[in-house]
């Protein structure tokens, strides 16, 4: 059976120093929630991960938020994909709009860090969705299966079945908008249908496939009520602790 999971994804936000406060924030509330029904992952830049790993439990998991297309070599600035398991991580989000949308990151590019994270054996978060253009000219859902075929079909099923997927419309990204459950519910059983077509159905039905635009408290449990929606890739909300908390238990 998928997971549900309920994923932070920090950007570029915090201190050191603030970001491990909050990060023994979020692990102590989450040592304190009576039933939490879901995975809980922060994912947090990478000056930070060594120092977070070392203060928090093995119930909060921890990613990166990108890695490198290469394995080392003369990159300057980069950090690779065993860089970021070194330090004690476990998952990294690849693919994710402000990646594609300000650093160029294509299908190919994306392609290999997959590959990359895998044999790490670090769990990429892989974004996907469509700009407004393509929401409101009724591409989204062509554009939304060539960003997986493109990137991630070239994987064996057993592969493939490590990655958890991300839903992001791109127009509603620190954006106030949020898709509606409906929206999202569409979205997300399209994905599921494109995986279960190359992959089969028992590769879709395992795949959790997260929503990742705006979600907050307030909406967090009608979008993780819908059947294909397995949990949330959260921006904003992850940086405080109890809003963060608020999204973890609408399970």
């Amino acid at each position: 059976m998928r997971k549900n999971i309920v994923a932070g994804n920090w950007k570029m936000n915090t201190t050191l120093a603030e970001g491990v406060g909050l990060a023994k924030d979020v692990n102590e509330a989450l040592k304190n929630a009576a039933d939490v029904k879901c995975d809980v992952v922060i994912c947090v830049p990478f000056t930070h991960l060594a120092s977070v790993a070392a203060v928090i439990d093995e119930k909060l998991g921890l990613g990166a938020e990108n890695c490198a297309d290469h394995v080392k070599g003369a990159y300057t600035g980069e950090v690779s994909a065993p860089m970021v398991a070194s330090t004690g991580a476990k998952y990294v989000i690849l693919g994710h709009s402000e990646r594609r949308q300000y650093y160029g990151e294509t299908s190919e590019i994306l392609k290999e860090k997959v590959n990359l994270a895998l044999a790490e054996n670090l769990t990429p978060i892989f974004c996907i969705g469509e700009v407004l253009e393509e929401r409101e000219n009724g591409s989204f859902l062509d554009v939304v299966t060539k960003q997986i075929q493109e990137a991630l079909f070239d994987l064996s099923a057993e592969d493939f079945g490590k990655l958890i997927l991300a839903y992001e419309p791109v127009w509603a990204i620190g954006t106030g908008k949020t898709a509606t459950a409906e929206q999202a519910q569409e979205m997300h059983a399209h994905i599921r249908g494109v995986i279960a077509e190359k992959y089969g159905k028992e590769v879709a039905d395992n795949c959790s496939i997260l929503y990742g635009g705006s979600c907050k408290p307030s909406n967090a449990k009608e979008l993780f009520a819908k059947a294909d929606v397995d949990g949330g890739l959260i921006g904003g909300a992850a940086l405080d602790a109890a809003s963060f908390m608020g999204i973890v238990t609408a399970f």
